[in-house]
């Protein structure tokens, strides 16, 4: 029988057993390495044993049933052993299991390279909050939840079974049920799910909200409008609070951002600093200040050197007087909240410190968490916040209000569900519901039920994703912070209301109100004394907990976020309850790299900003040196070229930085894939350089060559050597100017141009791309260009062999049997071109009817005295007419529109520059008053009014949707220009004849410019692709040259030509590095362009007789593709204009129409044969009527080669197998091919002319 025990008895023992308490938890609290963490925990266990079992001895049921309420309170918290019940072994066992579980949280980390490692404080904590990277953040994510949690599935089974077992033997069912106990309400479990269902709509509106603005960022790949949200996205490593991503929903940007962490730093805050601004916030309530233990013995930052536990956490440590607070505490405005949310816990300790140690606890475990919250729903107010000198400006307005309240919402809301199911989780473990084999599918479910979130990678009961959150091997319970969540609005609510304060509730500071602070005072000095619902009647009038004043907080937002997704038809729920997002390609390969999109748009702001200054001062000094070369102007333009390739260099690297796999804008996109082609940039340094002197050297060469006659007489390309080859008729004078030009300026460059192959390559290959050829066809962004380059050619080239026919025939009949074969090549110097790209300056040879009327303007503008400035002013009119824009003042003041006569050697080829600062647009052009001058006046104004149309856009898009839509748009003018009827329009043609003669004298003008030039356009590059694969080999650069005029052209050279020669270096286009196939493209598309513009100005008739003059709507279509620039891929350009995305001959060849049927009567008459059979006749090389003279000794002549026997029968089997061959070689580089790099830098338009 146990003996009566008097009062003071009880009273003896229970003081023996405070003070031994006390002691004992003073000294074991500081202990964190493992062992001693184990020695200390089971000394506690030990006294809990020996005072609960001597407690249990002397107090039984009934005796204990005679006490007061606080007395039996007393004892029954003395009765619970928990772990003490265990044997010594078991006990031992699991402080073990504790310990090591706590141990792995706080050591794991996440290393994504050998050298480097990532801990949840502070890398990993940044990383979630500050990356919009999905990879990055996916990294992060996976990498903390297996680190963490993964070693703990081994323990956690264990710890349940141990710590069931010490419950058990306290009456309690399992553990979860002794946890419950604490809130001493049967009803506790379905008072918490009703008021989860109060909170639950204000929630599901929250995070539908939420997923449309993930949904903005990362697009429909990641986020599923009606599933869960992957919970990597949301700003925190849980997803528990939502408060770092606010700056993607911001509802009102333009309203000032409550985010006063930088005006913390511009104030030089530090820990302490705001240790002590919140220590000042609870003595101007009245409270206690913080005692001098706790400045001397807190851990306010985290030291260097050593490895702790970061999770900030408030101490007491039993002595009533040193109480403490562990924080790795940054500088920034969430860490102010924090602090005050800690002190809160420490004002509760200086409170209830008197107390018998049994009572020195929150009411409840929500209480404690309470307390500091409801601190920081003062100290978060805009107004308390300008009150601490934190924020200079306080807008008092709806909208900021909206935005103020979202912020707090994605704290407060987006947590309630977490914080409600993570103690569901433990409490079906605990039970056994959930059995080991589904910790993580149980815990998957709980999550995607309540907080509408899944997994972003593949799960499975290897991992233990509940173990990544410090409270499970903490073992601490959590169900507190849902119960704080609630409650802490209650007690705001009420201290407002002590307070005085007025107006919304989310509007109230309590700061300096000595009333709430008394309210305050009563419930914290109170502890555990009592039953916490009387604490709570007491304080705030009720005695449950209810989520009205919470809801009475939010209720603006709530209305607003109604409003918001009722407007976008927004889902409430996640009904694709199953759906999780795929695994990102590349993952995890390229995590290093960037996938921040609000980064890389930042990025490309400072890009675009600094481009401006740098291209523009490259522009100037190329200008300078094409207007008068010489030496000076050389080495200055190579010196800006210099640096605008370290520029390129520069931002070329930082962008290929960037993963732009996920990123929704596909204009970043679009620009950071053309900046990472860094093209020549790519080179070192020194081959840099003598890559840009090799192109100077080329372009100078080519610009100064001239062709000298033995009276000293010589002859510049411009103007004099174009006019002969242009107007002579005269076989040996055109030839003289043919073969003295090829000498003088392509025999010069051959030596450079191997060089300048080398270089180039190695830069493509530097750029990803096999060779050089590839990349310039990677420009199109056409996997298939070649073979569509091919198709085309093969549908018009019956129309080109008609009019090569045709024309072989007019030639015939001027220079005879001798100098013509009729079923041979013609002669590449006899078709008014130097480069024989354009017949139109044979027309008076080839003209079909000489007696009708010739479209030929030059008369009428020598006689009305034109000069360079009238034609170019006349096309502006041209444009204006259109709706098009006027050329700016910029353009007239420094364009060169005539050949200096000051001396100066200058590039005379045409070219439209711009100069990349928005207002200077300049053309360079040795203008002549001639008709051809006047339409290549309209093509070049037509670049400019393309550099116009796009100047706003970013600098990355300034050129046109591919290279052959600038060189089409000018073209595309032309054809419009050069009709008879627009002629008489500007007063150049008196009479328009409409008949059929006419027409096919018009048409015939327009083929011998458009259709000739087609085979040019295409063999052009054909041959430097070959060169820069190597299927060309340098030993045969002029052999296979001349192979492909052949093939495509039909001409073949005048004279022998031998591989001391480099006829592809007497076309401007090969040493200045300028593509060529543009212009095939751009001859093909102006006809389409020319259909649609022709169709919106409302034309009816031939194609041929189209006039666009003046037509608003015509401009308009034309205006809009032109400001698109470079932005969008040009098939969908294309489409805009034409209503189709690909490249068609079909307007082409309707145009052509009339005469394709006549050249087609005309040459079965005269029994043309189409092609020339006869491939290897030459014209001879002097005056005689015999056989050219005989080649030199065992050579024989091939395509005015001399060669070897076998050599030349070799020649001819690569002819007749050329075809193969070509076919084999476009498969080829079809798999060569890669897709678009960004453009090679021009500063110029540069023209075929």
């Amino acid at each position: 029988m146990v003996p009566v025990r008097s009062t003071s008895d009880l009273d003896r023992d229970y003081s023996r057993y405070r003070m031994l308490a006390v002691g004992l938890l003073h000294y074991s609290n500081p202990i964190t390495c493992l062992w001693l963490q184990v020695e200390s925990d089971g000394l506690k266990q030990a006294f809990t044993e020996a005072w609960g079992k001597k407690a249990k001895e002397t107090f039984s049921d009934m005796l204990v049933a005679t006490f007061n309420d606080t007395l039996q309170r007393r004892i029954k918290k003395i009765n619970v052993l928990g772990a003490a019940n265990l044997p010594a072994g078991e006990r031992h066992e699991y402080n073990v299991i504790l310990s090591k579980m706590s141990e792995i949280y706080s050591t794991a980390k996440v290393c994504p390279k050998p050298d480097e490692c990532w801990s949840l404080e502070p890398e990993l904590t940044e990383i979630m909050a500050n990356s919009r990277s999905y990879k990055t953040l996916l990294y992060a994510w996976e990498g903390w939840h297996n680190a963490s949690g993964v070693p703990l599935k081994a323990e956690y089974p264990t710890f349940v079974e141990l710590s069931n077992k010490a419950y058990k033997a306290d009456g309690f069912d399992d553990t979860g049920e002794y946890w419950r106990s604490w809130y001493e309400s049967p009803t506790f479990e379905s008072d918490l799910e009703a008021i989860y269902k109060q909170i639950q709509p204000l929630y599901q509106n929250l995070h539908a909200f939420v997923r449309r603005k993930l949904y903005n960022h990362y697009g429909p790949k990641y986020i599923n409008l009606k599933g869960p949200i992957p919970a990597h996205l949301l700003g925190n490593m849980w997803a528990q609070t939502w408060n770092n991503i606010y700056g993607m929903m911001i509802p009102f940007s333009n309203k000032p951002n409550v985010d006063v962490t930088d005006e913390m730093m511009a104030q030089n805050w530090n820990a302490t600093h705001m240790f002590r601004v919140a220590e000042e916030f609870f003595t101007s309530l009245g409270l206690i200040k913080m005692p001098q233990e706790f400045w001397d013995k807190s851990m306010l930052e985290k030291p260097e050197g050593r490895e702790v536990v970061c999770h900030a956490s408030a101490w007491d440590f039993y002595n009533r007087k040193d109480f403490r607070i562990k924080q790795c505490t940054t500088v920034n405005m969430q860490q102010l909240f924090t602090v005050h949310h800690e002190m809160g816990h420490v004002e509760y300790y200086l409170q209830y410190k008197e107390l018998p140690y049994s009572f020195r606890r929150g009411a409840n475990p929500g209480f404690h968490e309470a307390i500091g919250d409801v601190m920081s729903l003062s100290v978060s107010t805009p107004k308390h916040l300008a009150s601490i000198g934190l924020l200079p400006n306080v807008t008092n307005d709806n909208e900021s209000d909206i935005n103020y309240l979202l912020k707090m919402a994605l704290e407060k809301i987006a947590f309630l569900p977490f914080g409600y199911l993570i103690d569901q989780w433990r409490w079906s473990v605990f039970s056994g519901r959930t059995p080991p084999e589904r910790y993580n599918a149980d815990w998957w479910h709980l999550r995607t039920k309540y907080q509408g979130i899944c997994p972003p990678t593949k799960r499975t009961e290897e991992h233990m994703d509940a173990g990544a959150k410090y409270h499970i091997p903490g073992n601490t319970p959590y169900i507190r912070y849902f119960v704080s969540f609630i409650l802490q609005f209650q007690f705001h609510k009420k201290l407002c209301q002590a307070a005085n304060q007025s107006g919304p509730l989310h509007t109230c500071d309590i700061y300096q109100s000595k009333e709430a602070g008394k309210i305050l005072e009563t419930v914290l000095k109170s502890g555990e004394s009592k039953p916490w619902t009387q604490v709570l009647q007491e304080a705030v009038g009720t005695n449950k907990m209810d989520a009205s004043a919470l809801m009475e907080y939010f209720g603006p937002i709530i209305t607003w976020l109604e409003e918001q997704n009722a407007a976008t038809n927004e889902t409430l729920g996640w009904p694709d309850f199953n759906w999780v997002p795929p695994v990102p390609e590349g993952y995890p390969e390229d995590i290093d790299k960037i996938a921040d999109e609000v980064q890389a748009k930042k990025f490309l702001e400072e890009y675009n900003s600094t481009s401006e200054g740098v291209w523009n001062a490259y522009t100037e000094a190329s200008w300078a040196y094409n207007t008068d070369i010489n030496e000076e102007n050389k080495q200055n333009m190579l010196q800006k070229n210099l640096e605008m390739s370290i520029h390129t260099l520069t931002y070329g690297k930082e962008a290929r930085k960037y993963d732009t796999t996920d990123f929704q804008d596909g204009s970043v996109k679009r620009i950071l894939k053309k900046l990472s082609d860094i093209e020549r940039a790519g080179l070192p340094d020194e081959e840099l350089k003598e890559y840009n002197i090799l192109l100077a050297n080329m372009e100078t060469k080519y610009s100064v060559a001239q062709v000298c006659r033995a009276n000293g007489t010589c002859h510049p390309l411009d103007p004099d050597l174009q006019q002969i080859m242009a107007v002579s008729r005269d076989y040996n004078e055109l030839l003289f100017a043919w073969q003295g030009w090829r000498n003088a300026s392509g025999r010069e460059l051959r030596q450079d141009y191997k060089r300048y192959v080398q270089l180039a390559n190695k830069a493509a290959t530097l750029n990803g791309h096999s060779d050089n050829g590839a990349f310039w066809r990677s420009l199109y962004e056409t996997p298939t260009f070649e073979e569509d380059l091919e198709h085309l050619w093969k549908e018009l080239e019956p129309l080109y062999l008609n009019v090569h026919a045709y024309v072989r025939r007019s030639l015939y009949k001027k220079y005879g049997g001798k100098h013509i074969n009729v079923r041979g090549p013609i002669p590449a110097h006899l078709l008014g071109n130097m480069w024989a790209q354009t017949w139109s300056g044979i027309m008076d040879l080839a003209i079909p009817y000489p007696d009708a009327t010739q479209v030929d303007a030059t008369p009428a503008m020598i006689a009305k005295g034109w000069n360079a400035t009238r034609m170019f002013q006349e096309s502006d009119n041209f444009f204006t007419s259109l709706g098009l824009l006027p050329m700016p003042p910029e353009f007239w003041a420094k364009s060169m529109l005539e050949k200096p006569k000051d001396g100066r050697n200058v590039v005379c080829h045409a070219s439209a520059w711009d100069f990349y600062n928005r207002k200077d647009f300049r053309i360079k052009q040795c203008t002549v008053i001639t008709m051809d001058d006047l339409i290549t006046v309209h093509h070049e104004m037509g670049h400019v009014q393309y550099f116009l149309q796009y100047k706003d856009q970013p600098i990355s898009f300034r050129e046109g949707a591919n290279p052959g839509f600038h060189e089409a748009i000018g073209d595309v003018l032309a054809l419009s220009v050069a009709t008879p009827k627009h002629l008489k329009e500007i007063g150049l043609l008196d009479v328009v004849e409409d008949n059929a003669e006419s027409t096919i004298n018009y048409l015939m003008s327009i083929a011998l410019d458009k259709i000739a030039f087609l085979p040019f356009g295409y063999l052009m590059d054909q041959w430097r692709w070959k060169v820069f694969d190597g299927r060309i080999s340098e030993e045969e650069y002029n052999k296979e040259w001349w192979n492909m005029r052949m093939k495509y052209q039909g001409l073949c050279p005048p004279v022998a030509r031998t591989e001391q020669d480099f006829d592809p270096g007497a076309k401007f286009h090969i040493p200045a590095n300028v593509p060529y196939v543009r212009y095939f493209v751009s001859f093909i598309i102006q006809f389409q362009f020319h259909q649609a513009l022709c169709n919106a100005a409302g034309h009816i008739g031939p194609l041929h007789d189209c006039d666009i003059y003046r037509s608003k709507e015509a401009g308009k279509l034309l205006g809009d593709v032109m400001k698109v620039g470079f932005s969008k891929p040009w098939p969908e350009t294309m489409a805009m204009i034409t209503g189709k995305s690909i490249m068609s001959a079909k307007p082409l060849v309707e145009y052509f129409k009339p005469l394709t049927d006549w050249l087609e009567a005309e040459n079965n008459k005269n029994n043309e044969v189409r092609g020339w059979p006869e491939y290897d006749w030459k014209p001879p090389s002097d005056s005689s009527e015999t056989s050219p003279p005989a080649p030199e000794e065992g050579k024989v002549d091939f395509l005015g080669m001399s060669l070897d026997g076998a050599g030349a029968a070799a020649g001819q089997w690569v002819l007749l197998v050329l075809g193969l061959v070509l076919l084999v070689a476009t498969i080829l580089l079809g798999y060569m091919y890669k897709k678009s790099k960004r453009r090679n830098l021009s500063s110029s338009e540069l023209e075929l002319k």
